[in-house]
């Protein structure tokens, strides 16, 4: 039996966990997070066990299991979750590599949707958007803006920019803090005004930043000021609220986000990632809470919960 919310639903941000995620990996060292290899990341996942547990324990949240070793598993136990759980389409993100997430969207094309993930500064980058957009149906491109080994703005980008924008996809930019606590706080690249910069130059290219620009907010909400193409994404728990030097609510994030850039660039995701927790329905249903109880009409809900998503995804007439 389903939940009914009384609207359709398209969370634009999940990540597969497949065994080892290399594409993931490869971006990090690139960017230096760790230079010690295993060692330093296993001293790092120790630093912040802490924290992790603290988290999970205030969220009710189990611990995570390894991740499967046969993606065919983990697309099929995915797909029963979001049917079990009233989700109408959802976007993996990120799900080892390109040719690996598109088998997993192919296994449930009516439900699961995918985003290349590849390094922007890699050979022909916008060589591998094109063929996983044209050849495999991948839908948009992730990147995580701190792990870059150069700026957003850079030249050398600029082909993988205009790909994007040719093919009419969205790109998901992550920047700020990357990872929960004990991760990278800041990156040398990445910050909001290379993201404006960027957003200016190609005008046609939907860009969508996630988490609600995390630490960014203020930089975020006045690059989205100048640029139209700039869109919100309000995945996660968003924890990192606290961290923040004033108070700062999921009701504030909603009611600035609303007030200033409107409905049709507020784009809903959960950051689901891992079971045994799955799908989070907490974090679906408290921002709905919030946003019915900032008066939000039934169409706007439809947009920022679905439509918008759809709009993106090319999956509207």
């Amino acid at each position: 039996m389903t939940v009914d919310r009384g609207l359709d639903v398209v969370d634009f941000h999940l990540h597969f966990r497949i065994g080892a995620d290399e594409t993931i990996h490869a971006c990090e060292q690139a960017a230096g997070m760790h230079p010690g290899g295993e060692h330093e990341r296993a001293v790092r996942a120790a630093g912040s066990a802490p924290y992790a547990r603290q988290w999970r324990r205030a969220w009710g949240f189990p611990d995570p299991e390894p991740p499967a070793e046969r993606w065919q598993d983990e697309a099929d136990r995915w797909a029963d979750e979001l049917r079990a759980t009233g989700v109408q389409r959802a976007v993996f993100v990120t799900g080892g590599g390109n040719d690996t997430l598109a088998d997993v969207v192919d296994r449930h094309p009516d439900l699961l949707l995918g985003f290349a993930h590849h390094d922007p500064y890699g050979p022909d980058a916008a060589g591998e958007l094109d063929r996983a957009v044209t050849e495999r149906g991948l839908r948009g491109l992730k990147l995580f803006a701190p792990l870059l080994r150069g700026p957003l703005d850079h030249e050398d980008l600029d082909p993988l920019w205009g790909a994007a924008q040719r093919l009419g996809v969205p790109v998901l930019i992550h920047i700020g803090h990357y990872g929960s606590a004990g991760g990278l706080s800041t990156g040398r690249y990445g910050g909001p005004d290379e993201l404006a910069r960027m957003a200016r130059r190609f005008p046609e290219l939907a860009v969508v930043v996630p988490h609600f620009g995390v630490q960014h907010v203020q930089e975020l909400f006045f690059a989205a000021w100048g640029c139209p193409n700039i869109h919100v994404d309000t995945s996660g728990s968003n924890q990192w609220v606290r961290w923040m030097p004033y108070k700062l609510t999921l009701e504030d994030l909603f009611r600035r986000c609303y007030e200033t850039i409107g409905p049709h660039r507020i784009v809903f995701g959960s950051d689901s990632s891992w079971f045994p927790r799955g799908y989070v329905t907490r974090y679906l249903d408290d921002q709905l809470r919030v946003c019915r109880e900032l008066g939000m009409p039934d169409d706007h809900l439809r947009a920022i919960f679905a439509g918008n998503a759809e709009r993106l995804l090319g999956l509207t007439d």
